[in-house]
């Protein structure tokens, strides 16, 4: 509800039809069917403008529902290894976290200990400073390795470049 004895009035085509009264400009949207909205209400006087409010607000829902398509949500993906495994099975997770990362996606690497692993943390350690090695090229280390438990995380993110 528009409270304020004169606006600037712009017209359904943006052109500014000057300043008027209130009522004046209600009963102009009244007669072209339109409604009449305030755009700028710390103006001195208040801008308003005549325009179809519904097709407007329909529009702006479209434009956010099209931006929305296409951006690109960031998963992390999680790779466990352990200090014990193979050097085929760490090529195959390397493979795989390229993959992910040349996707957009964060890739968590867990390195996890069983019984009494856990007292040597720094192979686990060395193990996924390795794995960030060889993946420098398309990733880059968002978190170094944590001990939290029985299990070290480091979380790699797609290279600047890339993303």
């Amino acid at each position: 509800m528009i409270r304020v004895p004169e606006v600037r009035l712009l017209d359904e085509n943006n052109e500014q039809m000057g300043v008027v009264t209130s009522d004046r400009a209600r009963e102009m949207a009244r007669e072209r069917g339109l409604d009449l909205v305030e755009i700028s209400p710390m103006a001195v006087p208040p801008v308003c403008r005549i325009m179809d409010y519904g097709k407007f607000k329909y529009e702006q829902k479209k434009r956010a529902n099209e931006s929305k398509k296409k951006q690109h949500n960031i998963q992390v993906k999680e790779l466990r290894i352990r200090p014990q495994t193979g050097e085929h099975d760490v090529a195959v997770r390397l493979r795989q976290a390229r993959e992910f990362l040349n996707a957009g996606d964060k890739v968590a690497v867990i390195a996890v200990f069983r019984g009494r692993e856990v007292t040597h943390p720094e192979i686990g350690l060395e193990a996924l400073r390795e794995f960030a090695e060889e993946l420098k090229d398309v990733g880059r280390v968002e978190r170094t390795g944590s001990l939290e438990g029985k299990r070290i995380t480091m979380i790699l993110a797609p290279s600047r470049k890339q993303a």
